[in-house]
Order: C-alpha cells, then structure tokens, then sequence
C-alpha cells in the first residue's frame, strides 16, 4: 500500500510525539531568531500607527532611490520610506514621512510637481496625527488580548485547561514567527496586517482544536486500562488527522499564494503586500504548529498526572512482562495454554509461583502446572502417595496401598511397574 493512500486512510506511524525534542528545538530557534530582529530591527510601522504624511502620485519612470534622495536633500524630510504600487496596469509612488504641518506639506506637493512635471490634482497627500496612531495600536492590542481571552475559556469548557494552555503557547508561537517575518523583511505594518495576524490565529485555533477532539476520542477512559500510554494514543489521534491537516493548509495557503507572489510582487499591489504576507506566514506556522508543537506539549502537560504516571508505567511493565516470557519455552508453553483454556496439573514436589499477568499459578486456568511449580500434593488414605494424574485427567488412585500400572506392549506381556525405567 503506497504511502499516499495511507495517509488519506490515518494509517500511517509518524514518530511526532517521539521526536519531540526535535520539534522543541527547531520552534526554539525560530522563536530566537524573530525575537531578536524585533528587538535589534524593530518594526516598519505605517502611517496609521506612527502617525504621519503620505504623498502617492503616477510614478512616470522615477525610480525608488531617486525619489528617496530627493525628499531627504532638496525636502528636508528625514527618513522616507518610499513603495511603489501599482494601480489598474499603471504605478505609483507612495512616500510615508514624519508628521508635516500644513506649510511644509503644500510645500512637498509643490516640490513634487515641479521636479517632475506632474500636476498638483495627481498627488494624493493624507496626513495623520500620532494620537491616532496611538489609538489604532491600543485597539489592535485589546483585540488581540481579547482573543487570547475567548480561545482559553472556550477551549477550557469544551476540553480542558491543559489543552486550552497547550493551544495558547502554539497560537504565540504562530504570532512571534509572522511578526518576526514582518521585522526581518521590514515589510510596512498596517491595520491591514493585524487583519491578517488575527485571521491566522483564529484558522491556527481552527487546525488545532481538530487534532484535540481526536487526541480526546482516543484517551477517553484510558487511564483505567493497559494498552497504551497517553503519548502514544495522542501520537495516534496525530497521525489519523495529519492528511486532514496538510489539505486543509494546502487549500488555505494557494489562494494566499496567488495573492503575495502575483498581486504583490508581479503586480505590485502594496495593499495585498501587506495583507497577504502575514497570512502565508501565519498558515505556515498554524500548520506546524498545531501538529508539531500543541499536542507533543499537551502530552507532557498530561503525562505529568498521577493517573497517567500509573498508566505508563503499568504498559511498561506489562510488556517487560511479555517481552520476558517470550524468551523461555517454558513460558511460551503457558501461555499457549492458558489461551487454549486446557487445565494445568500438578506434579509432587514442587512450589506454587503466581503468574505475574492474572494472578493465579503460572499454570494460568489450574492450580498448578506441570515440571515442578506447584505444591506438594497430601498423602493419601492407607498410606500411600498419590501421584499427579497425566494429561490434566483429574483421577485418583484408590486408597488401600501401592498399586502397580500395567499396560500390555504389542506382545501381550504384563508391563513394567510404574516408576521405573527399563535399562
């Protein structure tokens, strides 16, 4: 069966829980990596979170870095940051700046359109205050608190805290990475963009909430039985939703594709830039995060209960108690016989061992077994011994002294008295 197939059935056995660690460490480093450049780097705000002016006109073949020197030499305008977008087959220039007052703005227009020949009406000027740059990042960071919010107590009610707490690290985990990828790229960060930061939250939520209600279908009532540890029924719920998962990205991520690679870089929309970077990076890490990263955390947050210490080291146990009577004949021998249901009897001489699987004699289903594991056997009435009937029959001798067996050989001659051997 090809490996195709048996994803799409859940049949495959990806060592995801098993290879942890591995997964810890490459989040770790990813996590690293983008807190650092936000920290020494720092973020491209827009206009509409620094507060500022923004100038936009046809750009008529003037190239970025012409346009850049321009505004810092003959302007005076400190720092610019300057995109080229494009617009129903045609391209702009659009220039941030610092907040300008009404002169120096009128002076920028007029600037501009005597150093290239456009007429005042094609530049589109918009210019925005810091207070409310100020207001739009408060609210950003209420709506992201209150998300944060809503997902713990849902998934609090709906499944557990260890799980809510499990699907908040990795929903973290997916924001560091798309903020870090803004921080590294220097990409603008607009009102669209936290549109988009919020909109991956919510589908990472999504994904992950699809593994949980499998990993809960498959640890229901496990604590009381010996079949598995909870790793391992969570590596299972896993592996049954991986194709799931990589479809529902693959479907997610296509459209988001078309949007960054043609919209933004073939046809320069610096709009859908903006938008679409964070939601391909945030469907990306939503991915990884809620099959390598939530459920291998929600297995060492519930392998940390009593209940589920018990139960992993019973399966332990167990199977070292397999693993060993599967080496020995003697134990192969029992355990055939113990599943055919056939009694077991005793021999004289020999002392009860419990078996350590039911708790009876090794022999399984009788009281004792044969080879000398069981207890001696009284003496019987007249002063005789009584000898373990073979073949698991059951009978007694009759009391009144020794009796010997005879049987006939093919010649009809009396046989040998019981317990000796001929020479």
């Amino acid at each position: 069966m090809g490996l195709g197939t048996r994803l799409y059935r859940g049949e495959t056995e990806f060592p995801l829980i098993s290879n942890k660690r591995t997964f810890y460490a490459v989040s770790i480093v990813l996590v690293l990596i983008c807190l650092a450049s936000m920290l020494l780097r720092g973020f491209n705000f827009g206009t509409e979170f620094r507060g500022g002016a923004t100038f936009q006109w046809p750009s008529k073949g003037i190239s970025v870095a012409e346009t850049r020197s321009y505004f810092q030499g003959e302007l005076g305008v400190a720092e610019p940051t300057v995109q080229t977008i494009g617009r129903g087959g045609a391209t702009d220039l659009r220039v941030q700046t610092e907040s300008l007052d009404e002169a120096k703005s009128q002076r920028v227009i007029t600037g501009i359109a005597g150093k290239w020949g456009i007429s005042p009406d094609q530049i589109s000027p918009s210019n925005v205050g810091p207070a409310w740059g100020q207001q739009i990042t408060k609210k950003a960071l209420q709506g992201l608190l209150g998300f944060l919010i809503a997902v713990i107590i849902y998934i609090s009610l709906r499944f557990e805290p260890k799980m809510a707490a499990a699907a908040i690290i990795a929903l973290i985990h997916d924001l560091i990475l798309a903020a870090g990828i803004y921080s590294i790229t220097q990409f603008v960060v607009t009102p669209s963009t936290v549109i988009a930061l919020l909109t991956v939250l919510g589908y990472s939520l999504y994904d992950t909430i699809v593994v949980f209600d499998k990993v809960e279908e498959n640890t229901k009532g496990l604590a009381g039985t010996s079949r598995s540890t909870y790793g391992e029924a969570a590596e299972l719920a896993v592996n049954q939703t991986f194709m799931r998962s990589i479809n529902t990205s693959l479907i997610a991520l296509l459209p988001v594709s078309g949007l960054l690679f043609v919209g933004a870089f073939l046809l320069g929309a610096g709009t859908l830039e903006e938008l679409s970077l964070a939601l391909f990076v945030g469907l990306a890490s939503g991915a990884y995060s809620s099959l390598f990263l939530a459920t291998p955390l929600l297995v060492d947050l519930k392998e940390r209960e009593p209940q589920y210490k018990a139960l992993t080291a019973r399966v332990l146990a167990r199977r070292a108690g397999v693993g060993a009577k599967a080496g020995t004949s003697r134990f192969s021998q029992r355990a055939a016989a113990r599943a055919a249901g056939s009694p077991q009897p005793a021999t004289a001489g020999s002392t009860a061992v419990l078996d350590p699987d039911d708790g009876s004699a090794p022999g399984g289903n009788g009281p004792g077994r044969t080879g000398g594991s069981v207890a001696v056997n009284p003496p019987m009435a007249g002063g005789g011994a009584a000898s373990a009937a073979g073949a698991g029959s059951g009978q007694r001798r009759p009391a009144g002294g020794q009796q010997a067996r005879k049987s006939k050989s093919k010649g009809g001659r009396p046989g040998r008295p019981a317990g000796k051997r001929k020479r």
